[in-house]
């Protein structure tokens, strides 16, 4: 097994020679951002769960620990890692947490960074930093922990993480809605204020499907009151995973919104889930790039570049130039030299 040791040696040459080093655990995610720069330091070698607490709801593994193993671990207890990380296979815990790729119950249970407990990281000076712990309670250095997700690699090298899990729901149910786009988000918004156990939307090609998860009789209560027919419940493994047909072919845009902004007039394929927060766009019109950007930041979100197009557009949407200082700072505090994923999110 690769030790803390060889990781150290490896980042402070790389350091001392400005040489980018190319983090990479299963390589499930090397489509995801900008550029893929520098050679590889593969996190595969530093494997394995260290302590894993079912009745404290709290995992900890190491970065290279497949995602299958960890979740294989929990199915025993009827656990679960309740932000639904897609399983591409080959998927790591520490590309989960660098990613930051969240499934259909982000809406209702949390984002990766709300279940990040505390990270071991590794800077661009090859030293050891230790935030946060491995209970709710200890909070020394959240934020910091919290930080690292979505970070792409470009803070450190996340060592290991400790992560909070939840119970796998008692009961689940799906159920679809014949209806237009506008229909479905007066909806999922009326519903969002209302004492439902829905933990995943998905509105497609004039159709609102929900998931219903808790306990039996909330799930049964939830159905009458609903209405509507019975759903598909493999279409929600479809799109944490995203084998569902949408995501096939070409360029796809992920658009951030808040969930009670109106329909989004763009020409191209969409698909909505989190309750309106999350919108899909599926096109090729490289024309459309700057209508995209400008009409999401006028509803007060962020569009990305997710999967295809070109990436010379840039894949993450601008940012302001405030907040474009410190993410200045923060790569200069972890990274002085410059060689974690130069490139991979913005320009450097």
């Amino acid at each position: 097994m690769t030790s803390i040791a060889d990781f150290s040696d490896r980042i402070r040459a790389a350091s001392a020679a400005h040489a980018p080093l190319r983090l990479r655990g299963g390589g499930t995610k090397d489509w995801y951002g900008q550029s893929l720069n520098g050679e590889v330091l593969d996190t595969r070698g530093y494997s394995g769960i260290i302590s894993y607490e079912p009745t404290e709801l709290v995992i900890t593994a190491r970065c290279g620990t497949p995602l299958a193993e960890i979740e294989a671990l929990l199915a025993q207890h009827q656990q679960m890692l309740a932000f639904e990380p897609p399983r591409f296979a080959g998927a790591t815990i520490g590309g989960v947490v660098a990613s930051a790729l969240s499934g259909p119950r982000r809406a209702s249970a949390g984002a990766v960074r709300d279940f990040v407990l505390g990270a071991v990281l590794m800077d661009g000076r090859g030293e050891v930093l230790r935030f946060g712990g491995q209970v709710m309670k200890n909070v020394a250095g959240y934020d910091v922990s919290r930080l690292l997700a979505g970070s792409l690699g470009t803070l450190g090298l996340i060592l290991e993480v400790s992560l909070k899990v939840l119970p796998v729901p008692v009961r689940e149910a799906s159920l679809r809605f014949d209806m237009s786009e506008i229909d479905a988000l007066s909806r999922l918004n009326t519903w969002a204020v209302q004492p439902l156990p829905v933990s995943a939307s998905c509105w497609h090609q004039g159709v609102l499907s929900l998931r219903l998860s808790g306990a039996e009789a909330a799930v049964t209560a939830a159905r009458r009151r609903l209405g509507g027919e019975a759903g598909d419940d493999a279409l929600w493994a479809s799109l944490r995973d995203q084998t569902h047909p949408y995501f096939s072919g070409g360029g796809l845009w992920r658009m951030s919104l808040p969930s009670h902004a109106s329909a989004i007039i763009l020409r191209g394929e969409q698909l909505i889930e989190w309750g309106g927060a999350q919108r899909w766009l599926k096109t090729d019109d490289a024309a459309q790039v700057d209508s995209i950007r400008r009409t999401v930041a006028a509803s007060g979100g962020h569009a990305t570049l997710f999967r295809g197009g070109d990436k010379g557009v840039g894949v993450f949407h601008p940012l302001a130039p405030a907040v474009a200082k410190i993410h200045a700072r923060l790569k200069q505090s972890f990274d002085p030299a410059g060689i974690f994923n130069p490139g991979r999110m913005y320009a450097n």
